[in-house]
């Protein structure tokens, strides 16, 4: 019993290095890539100093904020101050607990992956919160409000775009809602769908051109303007972090996961595909923020509650009246 219990652990412990060691990588090398990619929109050249083409940048940029002298303000409140970016980094990688990989390849393979994906994105609005009134800051105060007001009119429009996709499932498993896209992936259906949740995690992660509650013009930072070395670091691993999970979240509802495209590429392995179309996503984050001017806090708002609520409520009728009408509502999953 001992050996099993101790087995038990050691097999849990790297299965959480096999999932957080290659997602800091991906997330330190996609710092580089925003970086290479915006220069050569704009005909740069981008980093190319610290190492061939660069590539050793992210590891001294890493560096350099290690070493950096850890500043307190002097009317904070320490404790929070401190917990916060180790929150909102925390959350981060807790929500790639239940990502499927490949078939059979996932860490937690919850019935109700759906539902914890939403709880842990709910939270991740606590550290931004607390980041802002702890430092006692009237623009990380600002910014901190920005984000809670933000995400939280986000998340509606994303989880009625879910709901949708649940219902033509007929399960909350994110294995099931991949291996239900076999014939046809959901993007197809969905077009319209697609677009806005692609567009609502650009905003539900702060990006471009949804960057207010971080506007340098207005907020000289926002949320994170009196973070230094680790604490910004955190901050900083955590939205890319967030970037990559909504990109693989983008994947598993509308692209079809690991499936390949077509049957006849069924020999390339299906973490390679999943690899592929995730990095495709993470590719269109940057690209929008290169390309699009920032958004008015007014016009955000606007978007999110009087265009994009409506709209995917109007469809998640639709689609339930489709069902009815033609095929029937999937049954309803057991656990609840």
């Amino acid at each position: 019993m001992f050996m099993n219990t101790i087995l038990y652990v050691v097999n849990v412990i790297l299965g959480i290095l096999g999932i957080v060691v290659p997602l800091l990588i991906g997330v330190a090398y996609l710092t580089l890539a925003e970086r290479k990619v915006m220069a050569s929109m704009q005909q740069r050249k981008g980093p190319n100093i610290v190492g061939i083409f660069g590539l050793l940048q992210p590891l001294a940029d890493g560096l350099k904020l290690l070493l950096k002298e850890t500043i307190l303000p002097n009317n904070a409140n320490l404790f929070i101050f401190i917990f916060a970016p180790i929150l909102t980094f925390m959350l981060s990688l807790m929500g790639w607990a239940v990502i499927p990989f490949d078939e059979g390849v996932v860490f937690s393979n919850l019935n109700v992956g759906v539902l914890y994906l939403f709880a842990i994105s709910s939270l991740g609005v606590y550290g931004i919160i607390m980041s802002g009134w702890s430092s006692n800051s009237k623009y990380a105060f600002l910014g901190g409000l920005r984000s809670a007001a933000q995400m939280i009119s986000y998340e509606i429009s994303i989880g009625l775009i879910i709901i949708t996709v649940i219902l033509s499932v007929g399960s909350l498993n994110l294995s099931k809602i991949v291996l239900a896209q076999k014939d046809i992936w959901f993007i197809i259906p969905h077009f319209p769908l697609f677009i806005m949740f692609f567009i609502s995690a650009l905003a539900e992660t702060n990006r471009a051109p949804f960057d207010l509650p971080e506007a340098e013009a207005e907020l000289v930072a926002g949320y994170n303007v009196e973070y230094s070395a680790m604490g910004f670091a955190l901050f900083f691993l955590g939205e890319y972090a967030n970037i990559l999970l909504m990109s693989a979240s983008t994947v598993i509802f509308f692209l079809g996961g690991w499936l390949p495209p077509m049957p006849l590429l069924s020999f390339i392995p299906g973490f390679l595909w999943f690899s592929v179309k995730t990095t495709i996503i993470t590719f269109a984050f940057i690209w929008v923020r290169a390309a699009f001017p920032r958004y008015r806090y007014d016009q955000l708002m606007y978007l999110g509650w009087k265009v994009f609520l409506p709209f995917s409520l109007a469809w998640l009728l639709v689609v339930s009246g489709f069902l009815v009408a033609f095929g029937g509502l999937p049954p309803v999953p057991s656990y609840f």
